[in-house]
């Protein structure tokens, strides 16, 4: 079993490496200080995450929905600083296995990395239930996300934070030509007719006013 624990505190990934060790003996343990290093350390392909949506070049639904999205082999449980129901809900509806505060007792915490690394969920009890805004609409762009390839994900990402063709190029080190292509493929896949919408879809990543992140 391979885990990956991606939080910015470092006393707080050793009290989640203590608890992954206690819940899996035998686990390989790795860790990430931020989406970048997620990024590179999710590349070998974790059976589980242990995600903080509130690292650097975080603080939204988006470390999820492209962990989900370009590793669906690999489970995500959130353990993160909010008890919002409404985020615990999103994040469900995006695709982690698993949610849990991190107030949770340390006993209950290794019964969650438990039962989600054994294909099960585990969220706090009695937060499941409707969310103020219908989680289909979640779910609907979970999947659409899920049919983009690696690098029409990363196109669009930079598409969606207004990089121009030709800035993707160099970013990348592809062709020009390479990035329309994929803009293109990308486009379609969304449903969206343009750049724009392609932007609104990335921007559907962010948590709303309505359940805002508590940042302790």
């Amino acid at each position: 079993m391979r885990v990956l624990i991606a939080d910015d505190h470092p006393l707080f990934r050793a009290a989640l490496r203590q608890a992954v060790l206690q819940a899996l003996p035998g686990a390989t343990v790795e860790e990430a200080e931020d989406t970048e290093a997620l990024r590179a350390r999710a590349a070998d392909e974790p059976d589980l995450v242990l995600l903080d949506l509130l690292m650097p070049g975080g603080g939204s639904f988006a470390p999820l929905a492209w962990l989900r999205s370009q590793h669906p082999g690999t489970a995500v449980m959130i353990v993160s600083a909010t008890e919002n129901p409404d985020v615990i809900r999103q994040a469900q509806a995006f695709g982690a296995a698993g949610y849990a505060p991190k107030s949770t007792p340390p006993a209950d915490l290794v019964e969650a990395i438990r039962a989600v690394a054994d294909c099960g969920q585990w969220f706090p009890a009695g937060v499941l239930g409707p969310a103020r805004r219908p989680p289909d609409a979640r779910q609907q762009l979970a999947a659409r996300l899920a049919t983009l390839t690696p690098q029409q994900y990363r196109v669009l990402e930079l598409v969606a934070v207004g990089r121009l063709n030709k800035q993707i190029a160099a970013d990348l080190g592809i062709e020009e030509t390479t990035v329309k292509a994929h803009v293109s493929a990308a486009l379609a896949k969304l449903g969206a007719r343009n750049r724009t919408q392609a932007s609104m879809v990335f921007r559907e990543l962010e948590i709303g006013d309505s359940d805002q992140l508590t940042l302790e």
